[in-house]
């Protein structure tokens, strides 16, 4: 675990975060809500306008006007953003750690009970050290699959035990020692993370 201090005084990890989480992203832009034809009253701040063709598919974004062809998939959203943006929540509503969030972020977090894992479940000493469960994000196909870890624990999807990869659904319940864990994605038709500009 490299921990380094940002300019603000926080402490983060730098094999988790390419920047410091505490102080957000610079430069991004995130605007305020507009209702449907709603001006802001500065040109250089006007919502893009399209004609609404319902919720974008995954992977694909509506062109910028004057732009080519519909639909590019994104390919890596790391490489895509510059950050690791979040893609979704592991909700613990059972266990020493009840009440608590974790980050999954894209491609694979490895689950455990040790600081420098990815999804790092403290409080529950049913939970192995290093590796007792995997979940992986694919950008490319925007799916979720919870996988075994390295470990001698047992991991369960829904009451069932996890011997391969299994694919999630929002809301699954997730078991790992002592702990139920409620998985909430946020990438799919409805949301996915774009490059800015």
């Amino acid at each position: 675990m490299a921990m380094k201090r940002c300019d603000h005084g926080h402490f983060y990890d730098t094999d988790k975060h390419t920047g410091c989480p505490h102080c957000g992203v610079p430069g991004l832009d995130i605007r305020a809500t507009l209702a449907l034809g709603a001006t802001t009253g500065d040109p250089d701040r006007e919502p893009p306008t399209r004609p609404y063709r319902g919720p974008e598919p995954f992977g694909q974004s509506w062109p910028k006007p004057g732009a080519g062809d519909p639909g590019v998939t994104v390919a890596h959203v790391k490489k895509q953003l510059g950050i690791d943006p979040v893609v979704g929540w592991l909700v613990c509503v059972a266990g020493p750690d009840q009440g608590r969030d974790f980050r999954i972020r894209s491609e694979r977090n490895f689950i455990g009970r040790a600081p420098g894992m990815d999804i790092c479940i403290p409080g529950d000493e049913g939970v192995s050290r290093e590796r007792h469960a995997v979940i992986s994000f694919n950008p490319r196909k925007g799916g979720f699959l919870l996988l075994p870890g390295e470990s001698h624990g047992i991991v369960y999807h829904n009451d069932n035990e996890v011997v391969g990869p299994v694919e999630l659904s929002p809301y699954d319940r997730i078991e790992i020692g002592r702990t139920t864990l409620l998985f909430v994605p946020f990438r799919g038709p409805q949301f996915m993370w774009r490059a800015p500009g």
